[in-house]
């Protein structure tokens, strides 16, 4: 079983909504939670899927879920104080809905939208095979890193930098291992699941993605976010 688990437990600050959490934002009439719920659910690979949501709006994302048909979504939990802690309640419930030791899990932003089935099924596939599957994208620009004076400290090599975005997969049993492990030391605000994977000890297997799959942070984001779907939409409509 492939499960899909959206983690959506934040509320924008950046995006200075007046109080709407940012999953809630629309492009094309749609939130844009669930522009990225559609991917999953309309993916003949994905099973299940669960929703770590902010507490305040469980309700309503329920309500979406019937609106729109999201049919696969089978749990909608309450997210944590941190992202790993959203992560962690969300992979909770879907062990709750798990059948099997070797399920598989895809761990994405409520908030990133412009995925396709292309790249589900490799993360799929690269987790049978390596255990794991980080989505990436090649860095197109040189990457610095500085010292506390400014100066610059070192130059990394283009060709062998990635920038991690997601969906980041794994089986179920492994990153939840990951999950408690770090719990037990006091650690909650990993920064995302292939850190908490390398911190752990475990290698983790690159899987390459486009550099339209951005997350939604801030007003620019949105926008861009918003020209790129509008464009996907009329490219389908032409074909």
């Amino acid at each position: 079983m492939n499960i899909a688990v959206i983690f959506a437990g934040g509320v924008g600050i950046r995006m200075h909504t007046n109080g709407i959490p940012k999953q809630f934002l629309e492009i094309d009439g749609v939130p844009i939670l669930v522009h990225t719920v559609r991917k999953f659910q309309e993916s003949s690979s994905i099973d299940k899927i669960v929703i770590a949501m902010v507490a305040s709006h469980i309700d309503y994302t329920w309500q979406l879920v019937e609106k729109y048909h999201l049919d696969k979504v089978v749990r909608v939990v309450a997210g944590g104080e941190t992202g790993q802690l959203s992560i962690y309640n969300g992979l909770k419930a879907a062990e709750e809905v798990s059948e099997s030791g070797e399920d598989i899990v895809l761990i994405h932003d409520g908030v990133r939208p412009i995925i396709d089935d292309d790249l589900i099924r490799r993360n799929i596939a690269s987790v049978r095979k390596y255990g794991s599957a980080i989505s990436s994208v090649l860095c197109k620009e040189t990457i610095i890193t500085v010292k506390d004076d400014d100066y610059v400290d070192t130059v990394t090599d283009r060709s062998k930098t990635w920038m991690a975005r997601a969906p980041q997969s794994f089986f179920l049993k492994d990153i939840l291992a990951a999950h408690e492990t770090c719990r037990s030391q006091g650690i909650i605000n990993k920064i995302d699941s292939c850190n908490m994977m390398r911190d752990c000890g475990r290698e983790v297997h690159i899987v390459e993605t486009s550099s339209t799959n951005i997350k939604v942070t801030n007003p620019e984001d949105y926008y861009l976010a918003e020209a790129i779907i509008q464009m996907n939409s009329g490219e389908k409509e032409r074909v």
